[in-house]
C-alpha cells in the first residue's frame, strides 16, 4: 500500500482542516470529478481513516488529524534544548523497529536515531502480536541506542523506557498513567501505549538496542475491532494533541532516562516505577509457557524483576514470555 500522494494527500489535508467539506468543493479545488473524489476517499478509508459522509454536507473526519512533520519535530526538539538525536519521518513502513534493525545489520545507522511513521503495515507487539497501525492515527516510534556494557546491562531497560513515556504524558497532558510490568502503559486498566525493545549484541561487547514505542492517539473504530484487550487513546484523554510535539518531548525524556539508566541502572528509579505500578498489592497471575504462578504483586526490584509474595515468601521473576493479569 502506497502512502497518500497527489490528490489523495490533497484531500487528506482538506479534511484535516476540520468540519465537513463537500465532494463537489474538493473536486473543484483539485480539478477532478466528484466520482474521482469518492474513489480517493474509499482508498483513504481502506488505510484505516474514519471518514464519514453525510448527504447534503459532504465528508468529515471522525477525529482531528495530526500529521507528522520532520521540521516541526526538529524545531520543537531544539526549543526544548534537545541535542544529539536525528529524526526521520516515513509515511508508510512495514515496522519502524524492523527498519532500524535492518539498518543496524547493514551498518547504515547512527546512535540516537529516531524513526517515526504515519502507518505500519506490519506493526510489532510483544510475543509476535500485531500492533494495530492505521494511517495517521497513532504514534509509531523507534529509537536506536548503543550501550557498550554488554547484554547483561540491558536487563530492565523497558522499565526505564516506561518511565520516559510516563514523564512525557505527565508533562504534556498531566495524565497520571500507570505502568504494567514489563512494558505497558495504562489508564484505568486500559492500554494506552506499549514498549518493545529489540537488541543485538554480545555478552561483553557493545549492545545495539532498538526501542519501539506504540502510543494510541486517535484509534479508528475499524482498527479497534482487532484489539483483544481494553484500550484508550489520547484524543479521549487530552485536547489539542500534536504528534510532532509528542515525538520531541518523548525523545527528550527518553534520552534523560537512558542516560540515568546507563549511569545507575534501575537502582535510582525502581522505586519511582513501583509508585505508579498498576497492580501494586493486587492478587495477580504470572504465566510463562505452560507454567503459572499466583501471588500478591510487590512491584519490581532493583534489577527489574517482578516480585510476587507466594505462600509468605517473596519470589522474583524476569521477563521473557511472562505475562501479568489481575485475577478477580
Amino acid at each position: 500500500m502506497k502512502a497518500p500522494d497527489g490528490n489523495k494527500l490533497a484531500i487528506l489535508h482538506a479534511l484535516s482542516q476540520g468540519g465537513f467539506i463537500s465532494g463537489q468543493v474538493i473536486g473543484e479545488q483539485l480539478g477532478i470529478s466528484r466520482a474521482a473524489v469518492s474513489k480517493h476517499i474509499i482508498t483513504l478509508q481502506e488505510m484505516g481513516l474514519d471518514i464519514y459522509k453525510v448527504n447534503g454536507k459532504g465528508y468529515c473526519l471522525s477525529q482531528p488529524l495530526s500529521l507528522l512533520n520532520q521540521q516541526d519535530i526538529e524545531s520543537t526538539y531544539a526549543q526544548l534544548d534537545g541535542s544529539g538525536c536525528t529524526f526521520e519521518v516515513q509515511p508508510i513502513i512495514d515496522s519502524t523497529n524492523t527498519e532500524l534493525m535492518r539498518r543496524l545489520q547493514s551498518g547504515n545507522i547512527s546512535n540516537n536515531s529516531v524513526l517515526v511513521a504515519e502507518m505500519q503495515k506490519q506493526g510489532k507487539g510483544r510475543r509476535g502480536r500485531t500492533w494495530q497501525s492505521p494511517f495517521a492515527a497513532n504514534l509509531y516510534y523507534s529509537y536506536y541506542w548503543r550501550l557498550d556494557d554488554g547484554i547483561h546491562a540491558t536487563m530492565g531497560l523497558s522499565i526505564a523506557v516506561g518511565l520516559a513515556v510516563y514523564d512525557a504524558l505527565k508533562a504534556l497532558y498531566d495524565l497520571d498513567v500507570q505502568l504494567k510490568w514489563p512494558n505497558d502503559v495504562l489508564i484505568n486498566g486500559r492500554k494506552l501505549a506499549g514498549v518493545l525493545v529489540e537488541l543485538d549484541g554480545t555478552a561483553e561487547g557493545p549492545c545495539h538496542l532498538v526501542i519501539g514505542i506504540g502510543l494510541n492517539v486517535a484509534m479508528p473504530e475499524a482498527a479497534a475491532e482487532h484489539i483483544d484487550q481494553p484500550w484508550c487513546d489520547l484524543n479521549e484523554l487530552a485536547q489539542d494533541v500534536n504528534k510532532n510535539q509528542l515525538v520531541a518531548v518523548l525523545t527528550c525524556f527518553l534520552q534523560k532516562r537512558l542516560g540515568q539508566y546507563q549511569q545507575h541502572g534501575l537502582q535510582a528509579v525502581y522505586k519511582q516505577w513501583n509508585a505508579v505500578h498498576a497492580f501494586a498489592g493486587e492478587c495477580v497471575e504470572l504465566s510463562s509457557g505452560t507454567s503459572k504462578w499466583r501471588g500478591i504483586c510487590e512491584g519490581i526490584d532493583e534489577q527489574g524483576a517482578i516480585v510476587l509474595r507466594i505462600d509468605g515468601q517473596s519470589k522474583r521473576y524476569f521477563g521473557g514470555e511472562i505475562s501479568l493479569r489481575v485475577k478477580s
